[in-house]
């Protein structure tokens, strides 16, 4: 089936929101896009894992403060980058929240168990300080498979309408 792309230009933000429904219906699960979504939530993520553990080991923080430190900011990063883009659109801030919320809770929740589980499991990359190759390779590491393990998931999530499909009409 061709995706069909409509003129948003002259609608409102009521017109989009009809318009974000009749796209999410028909929303492309295809492994381009699931790899795109999956990379939106990535940057968020690694920008709030990075940030969050680079202000934890300047602190002297151990793993448990520093993880949920990291947690904390991917979330908060991973939304934002949603959020900018719909703003930018003409969104409300309640509707845009609202959208950012159902288009990327559960991929950034996959990635966020994924890539500190790996970090974690690392023997010593807690531990081992931001100047080390070990700490760095091993979130190098742990970003990749987490981007390994959502993609799917997100695929499977774009194909019900729902993640990153509730967002792609205000992409056009």
């Amino acid at each position: 089936m061709a995706e069909q792309h409509h003129d948003h230009s002259r609608h409102g933000t009521a017109g989009q929101a009809g318009h974000r429904h009749a796209h999410a219906g028909h929303g492309r699960a295809t492994w381009r896009t699931a790899a795109s979504a999956t990379l939106h939530c990535l940057t968020g993520c690694a920008v709030g894992e990075v940030l969050g553990l680079v202000i934890a080991t300047a602190l002297g923080w151990h793993a448990f403060p520093a993880v949920a430190l990291a947690v904390v900011l991917a979330f908060f990063f991973g939304y934002l980058l949603t959020l900018i883009p719909l703003r930018r659109a003409g969104v409300g801030w309640k509707e845009a929240i609202r959208l950012a919320l159902a288009a990327d809770t559960v991929s950034i929740i996959v990635m966020e168990i994924v890539d500190n589980g790996v970090m974690l499991v690392v023997p010593g990359a807690m531990d081992a300080g931001l100047t080390s190759g070990l700490f760095w390779g091993a979130l190098a590491a742990a970003l990749l498979v987490a981007f390994l393990v959502t993609t799917p998931i997100n695929k499977w999530i774009i194909g019900k309408g729902r993640g990153h499909a509730v967002v792609h009409a205000y992409h056009h």
